[in-house]
Order: C-alpha cells, then structure tokens, then sequence
C-alpha cells in the first residue's frame, strides 16, 4: 500500500449567509511526519488535525507517518468552524489509496468528526444544501434531522460514522426530501386578551401592512401580551421565504423546524442586548436578532431601556432592509426586514398618565426618560398607540375575546386586495398619492391636517400607508378621508415629544 498521492475533494465555507466552494487539496508526500493546514484556517480548523488522526485509527484505517499539507482554497477566504473534517479525512484515505477516489466524485462534503469516528452534522448545513444543490452535487453530511426541511431535487449522503464513506454509491445517497418536523408549535390567541380592542386593531393594521408599532401605556396594561400574539394574525411564510429564514437560523444552529411548518419568527431580545448581538457581528461574522427576525417580527419590550448607541443602529437597516457589517476590508450583509413592534412606559416609574396610580417622577425625569429613544427612531413607528389599563371587571369577560382567527382572516383579505392593486415598492410622497388615489377634497383635508401636526415628509408618507393599508383591510380601492382621520388617530405622541 503507497502512502504518497494527492486528492482533491470539495466542501464548502460560509460567507455572509451564503457557502462558498472550498476544495480541500491533500498532499501526502515522503518526509518528516507532519500535518500541516494552510489556506486561512481558524483555531477550530486547525484542531481538527487531532480529531481526524484519532478518527482514522478508530474506524480501521491507517494515518500515515510521511508529510501531509492540506491546502483549503481559495485561501483569501477566512475558514472557521469543525464542517471540513469528513473533507479532509476522506482526502487523506483517497490519497494514500484506503479509498476508491470515485467516491469523491461530485460530491460535496460537510462533517465534525468524534474522536471514535461518528460523524456530527455541521451547525450551517442549510447553506451548504443549497450550494449542493445549485452545483448539482450530490451532498454528503452527518444524520440530519429538520435542518433541510422541503429542499427538493438533492441527492443527500447521511454518514454515521467515517467508514460509510466506502458504501456512499450503493446505501447512503438517495433523491430525497429531508424530513421535517410537521408538528406545529404552540401559538398564543388574541383571545386571551380581553379588552384592549383599539390596540388589537392597530395590530391588524401593522400585520396588514407590514407597519412598524409602538405601544405606550403603564406596567400591567398587556402591551407584551398583545405584541407575542402578533405571529398568530400573520399570513404562512411563502416557499422561498422558508428558506431565506431558515438559512439564518440555520448558520446560528437554531432549530428550524417551526418555520418550515410555515410560522413566521418571533425574536424579543432583552434590553441589555449589545449592538453586535442586534446587528450581528462576531468572528466568525453571524447575523443578529434583526436578521433573526427577517419575514417576522422584532419585538423591543421596555425600549427606553435599550442603549441609546443599539437603537440609532437600528435606523438604517429599517429604511434597507438588510443590515452591512465592515471587518477588515470585507463587507459580509444580512437580509432583515422585519416588522419592527416595540413597547414603551411613559416614565422611569412607568405611571405617568395612569388613573390608578399616581406617577412619582419629575418633569425632568421623564422629559429624559422618552429622549432616550431620540426623535430619527421615533419617527420610524408608522404607527403610536397609547395602551391603558383594563379594568378587573373586563378582565373577567373571557367569552368575549376577539381571536386570532377572525383578525388573521381579515390580513389575509387585505394582502390580496393589497397585491391585486399592485403596490409599488417605493415610499415618497408621489408614490405614496398615486397608491392613495385621494379626491380632490380629501387631499385638501389630510393637506390641512398634515399643516396642523407639523409632519415631516417621512411622516406624512407614514400616515398615507397606514391610511391605504385600513382600506385595504375594506377592500376599498380609493383611500377616504375616514380612513385618512384613523391613521391619523394612530400617530399618539406624549406630551414632551415633538409632532414629525
């Protein structure tokens, strides 16, 4: 048996959200025994090296005692994480001949390897599936479980353990759909909620026209309540948009199981959150909450308690809809668009304006307390709704709870009255009049009314969405001056906040 030779196998390396071919190049050549990777390997890369000599031996074969280089190309391109191990163990078996090389043949390798020999999936095999895929390569991984939910025509390879590699051709790759979980989670109703009738139908409006909300109201008034059964009303995630969520989630090893059963993401992260955790970053770069939350919902409860630093971060990506991190000299961008609901107590005590309890903070105090969010952000919320307290006595009625079954029928409708009219992407004023289609009278009136509470032009464009979205909830193809009073009626503000 020769224990010299070379061999080129192809794996697969993330870059943003998407994998990039990587050919793993083996040589092993007479010489000192040493093993060498080169190509832009991280730590984790690098301690492989211990990882495949033990598997190797573990599964019967032989690590050979002579010079080893492996090679991961292209080498401008940073290469993290344990996925290259069954690549370059089956590189070393094909190149001092322990393994037939047909094997290798257009397939695509993706593996952590256990010091007994088992093969683990890696953590971001979705994007790797769908390179696979694109290649039309076969893909050759560890057992799966729900991480490729419905991706059709890929032909995949489940390896147990290193040595099932030699069966690949007669047991282990088949034309296959992965399976998926089908079980859908447990889902919160609106009729929980009792009361709070205007604020449910804020909601309908936000589910409805993909507007941003802000809630302020005093502790205790179900303003978190009402925001985690935002999911509930929205419509199923469309085919393509299952696998741009489950993408995200996959690179951050979260389960996807839920959204392949068609569930949008619901993502509340906690107020001590970093701008790196919301935006993404890291080394390895991986998406954020934001991008967690793409085609969902991001839900910021206690929002004045966020960092001032992590709420202005947020501005650009809400007007892009993708979020661009710079690291040396790269620019990796992630996909976030997102409906953005958040939640809000007057003041530091959270009582201001409550007729039940008396506020205890001064003028100061709470003039500092709203500044926190800074007007460019609060500006952004299409829509602000006071949220009051409901009284026990109203809390008692349960029998008669709007569901979200009722609410979600009506979104539904909308959205397809919504895209038969054919909604133009852009929001200015223009396009904005032109979706509207408002009579003369009606222009003048939300002209006067515009004039009154000083709006800015990124104001005004918001209250003509939401004006247009209430009628197309009727199914109505002109807007009204009633539904143009109503979206004004969603433009609250507090006392010490300035009209935009």
């Amino acid at each position: 048996m020769s224990f010299t030779g070379q061999c080129r196998i192809t794996s697969a390396a993330l870059d943003g959200i998407d994998a990039v071919c990587v050919d793993v190049e083996v040589l092993v050549s007479a010489g000192m025994p040493s093993f060498l990777i080169v190509g832009l390997a991280d730590t984790a890369v690098q301690e492989s090296r211990e990882r495949i000599r033990s598997a190797i031996k573990a599964q019967g074969y032989t690590m050979p005692m002579c010079r080893i280089v492996v090679n991961l190309a292209p080498s401008s391109l940073k290469k993290s994480g344990t996925a290259f191990d069954v690549a370059i163990s089956l590189g070393i078996l094909i190149a001092t001949r322990q393994v037939d090389p047909r094997c290798a043949h257009n397939r695509l390798f993706v593996g952590e390897l256990s010091l007994d020999g088992r093969v683990r999936c890696a953590q971001s095999i979705l994007p790797c599936a769908l390179t696979a895929l694109r290649l039309k390569y076969a893909l050759v991984c560890g057992p799966l479980n729900d991480q490729l939910g419905e991706l059709q025509n890929l032909s995949i390879g489940c390896l147990e353990t290193l040595r099932d590699i030699e069966h690949l051709e007669t047991h282990c790759v088949n034309k296959l759909t992965a399976p998926c979980s089908t079980a859908k989670p447990a889902t919160l109703d609106f009729a929980d909620i009792v009361g709070n009738t205007r604020a449910k139908r804020a909601l309908q409006i936000a589910a409805a026209g993909r507007h941003g909300l802000l809630m302020i109201g005093p502790p205790g008034s179900g303003k978190s309540m009402l925001a985690s059964r935002l999911p509930s009303i929205l419509p199923e995630l469309s085919a393509d948009e299952k696998i741009q969520t489950a993408v995200i989630h996959s690179i951050r090893g979260l389960s996807c199981s839920s959204i392949f059963a068609g569930y949008r993401p619901f993502r509340s992260p906690h107020h001590s959150i970093t701008q790196a955790g919301l935006l993404g970053g890291g080394t390895p770069i991986v998406p954020g909450e934001i991008s967690l939350a793409h085609n969902g919902v991001l839900f910021l409860d206690e929002l004045a308690e966020f960092k001032s630093s992590v709420l202005q971060s947020l501005r650009t990506p809400l007007e892009n809809g993708e979020v661009r991190i710079a690291r040396a000299g790269r620019v990796i961008a992630f996909p976030a668009r997102f409906s953005l609901i958040a939640a809000l107590n007057p003041c530091p005590c959270g009582y201001y304006g409550d007729t039940h309890y008396s506020c205890k903070c001064s003028q100061t105090q709470i003039v500092n307390y709203q500044n926190k969010i800074g007007g460019p952000l609060f500006d952004r919320f299409d829509m602000r709704i006071e949220v009051s307290r409901i009284a026990s006595t109203e809390i008692m009625e349960t029998a008669h709870a709007q569901s979200s079954r009722d609410l979600r029928a009506a979104v539904l409708r909308a959205r397809a009255f919504a895209q038969k009219r054919k909604p133009l992407v852009r929001r200015c004023i223009s396009a904005s009049l032109q979706q509207c289609n408002l009579s003369e009278n009606d222009m003048q009136f939300f002209t006067a009314m515009s004039e009154k509470a000083q709006l800015s032009g990124r104001g005004m464009v918001s209250i003509l969405s939401v004006a247009r979205t209430i009628a197309d909830l009727e199914e109505q193809a002109q807007v009204s001056k009633q539904h143009i009073l109503e979206a004004f009626s969603y433009r609250t503000r507090t006392d010490n906040t300035p009209a935009r």
